[in-house]
């Protein structure tokens, strides 16, 4: 069980993404991301251990859990020093939705947060600091340190958190979450119209929440400039922008190889729910 947030990366050797061999530089892509990060466990979230692999810092397991039940070729891997283990399988974690008004105030706090490809804790974990240590201290708040501590969220992640866990943790869920919206065949104004507070403006691979009526946000990744990061913006005008590339259906199409670039809005949050 999870004792504190757990990086759950996909692959096992965590000193080769955090450091390499001479402990100098993180594994990261030209974007300035770590691709084996998958997520960020929750404290309280229940793995079972498939296997136990051998590491200099710590034993590594590899894991299921309910919270990410996401196939995988290569497994999902966890630092053993963040969990505690138990022979009598602990109970399933069980979020609680906050809150309308909660969970936008908690995703509207996190503007300006970095763009980080897994993250779903926005301050990280300082910790990964002390576990994997760099082999020169790092300038306090550097983008490399940052990344190093898993600062960030990705537009999925910042979902995630502001709901404590609650939503489906990828786009790939997300598309078929809650209830459609009518969109097909539509202009920009009139699907602002129709939009209320957290609905989702979605597609596989990208997440768009809308805070109110005239505005949304989400968590951008840009592989230029500052890699992007957590924005507010226009409802009407972020539409008008994903129009020009997409076009607005009522379903996710059940075979996503008909070569349609498409989105669709889901209305997810209960009625009555932050009552």
């Amino acid at each position: 069980m999870a004792v504190s947030p757990v990086p759950v990366l996909s692959a096992p050797h965590f000193r080769s993404v955090f450091g390499g061999k001479e402990g100098t530089r993180l594994a990261i892509d030209r974007c300035n991301q770590i691709r084996e990060l998958e997520f960020i466990a929750l404290p309280g979230t229940t793995f079972r251990i498939e296997a136990v692999i051998d590491a200099p810092e710590a034993p590594i397991y590899r894991v299921v859990t309910d919270d990410y039940p996401y196939p995988s070729k290569n497994g999902y891997y966890i630092d053993s020093r963040l969990v505690r283990a138990m022979k009598t399988p602990p109970g399933k974690r069980r979020p609680r939705l906050p809150g309308r008004d909660q969970v936008i105030a908690g995703m509207v706090s996190a503007a300006g947060s970095d763009y980080l490809w897994g993250g779903n804790v926005r301050d990280g974990l300082p910790e990964m600091l002390s576990l994997y240590p760099p082999a020169s201290p790092l300038k306090p708040e550097s983008r490399t340190a940052r990344r190093w501590a898993l600062k960030g969220l990705d537009c999925s992640g910042l979902l995630y958190e502001a709901t404590d866990g609650y939503t489906p943790r990828n786009t790939s869920s997300l598309i078929r979450y809650g209830e459609p919206v009518s969109i097909a065949g539509l202009n920009a104004h009139a699907i602002a119209e129709r939009v209320r507070p957290l609905d989702l403006i979605v597609w596989d691979g990208h997440v768009i929440t809308a805070i109110d009526r005239e505005r949304v946000i989400e968590s951008r990744l840009e592989c230029e400039g500052n890699g992007g990061g957590v924005v507010i913006s226009r409802l009407e005008e972020r539409l008008r922008e994903i129009l020009k590339k997409r076009v607005p259906l009522d379903s996710w199409p059940d075979d996503p190889a008909n070569g349609v670039m498409g989105f669709v809005v889901r209305r997810w949050y209960p009625d009555g729910a932050d009552r």
